[in-house]
């Protein structure tokens, strides 16, 4: 039977997402295997990875909040706004005030306008962003919304010429950390990039249930979050009585309960069924996720 489930992993750095894709598809010998949400190389840090039927879970995991521990350097600015990147101009940080670089955190906190890195996946004609910049493109990424409803401020060192911040990040996705430090630097005239990256959670999955590439090497299984059980941990449930479930696996309709974000159905032995969102006074599946020819 094909191993279906969550893999929480603590990406390390230096690999992509994709790297760490591949590995799990040589551990759970399959290969359909998928990632939540992207993590840079340099980062490290919980990185969902779907298994199985569960890959159908990762468009809602890619959407969850996101959680992250970073530090910003002000008084340098790169050409990938992070530390991978070459140094482009140097400004000292060294007369810029506590109280400034609290303000321009506080700036940059709630529902704001922001513009992804020039050096990011996003496609622009049908190619990556990274790559048309390393061809030596310039591109210009249209400004999104996003919301960043948490950047605390940690901690802050004071070195020649630069600043190191600490911070505590909680954002939508789609968000760049990447470019919340490029922001900063800029508000405050000296510029700033990123130098180190961790996320600490995709959704309620955290650092505490992440397991690294070798510690999943050691398993017999390395699907360590079922799919039933992850479903659970993500989406609101509603348990369907055996008539349901049977009209859910035909394709038909329930009737609706109120809930008003998508959510998970059980059957009555406890196998989700699928995702059901509710809309016109029907509660329809998104997505199925029993086996085909598993409902009678």
């Amino acid at each position: 039977m094909e191993p279906t489930g969550l893999i929480i992993v603590d990406k390390p750095a230096g690999l992509t997402s994709h790297d760490v894709v591949a590995r799990i598809r040589r551990l759970a010998k399959t290969r359909r295997v998928g990632h939540g949400g992207t993590l840079d190389p340099m980062a490290t840090g919980v990185l969902v990875i779907g298994v199985g039927r569960a890959t159908r879970l990762l468009t809602y995991v890619i959407g969850a909040e996101k959680g992250y521990a970073a530090t910003i350097r002000l008084g340098q600015s790169t050409v990938t706004d992070d530390a991978e990147g070459d140094v482009v101009a140097v400004t000292p940080a060294d007369d810029v005030p506590d109280a400034a670089i609290r303000a321009g955190l506080g700036a940059l906190t709630g529902q704001i306008s922001q513009v992804p890195s020039a050096v990011s996946a996003i496609k622009v004609n049908g190619q990556r962003a990274y790559a048309r910049v390393r061809a030596g493109e310039e591109v210009a990424l249209a400004a999104r919304t996003v919301t960043v409803s948490r950047l605390d401020l940690l901690a802050l060192r004071r070195l020649p010429g630069l600043v190191d911040l600490d911070v505590d990040v909680a954002c939508s996705s789609g968000t760049y950390i990447r470019a919340l430090a490029r922001d900063l630097g800029n508000a405050l005239g000296v510029g700033g990039h990123l130098t180190a990256l961790r996320r600490t959670s995709v959704g309620s999955f955290t650092l505490a249930e992440a397991r690294t590439l070798d510690e999943l090497a050691e398993l017999a299984d390395p699907v360590t979050l079922p799919l039933a059980e992850a479903a659970a941990r993500f989406f609101p449930r509603r348990d369907a009585t055996e008539d349901e479930a049977r009209v859910l696996g035909h394709g038909g309709p329930l009737r609706p309960v109120g809930i008003d974000v998508p959510y998970a159905v059980f059957d009555p032995a406890g196998h989700v069924l699928a995702i059901v969102a509710e809309r016109d006074g029907r509660a329809r599946a998104q997505v199925v996720l029993a086996p085909a020819g598993s409902v009678a």
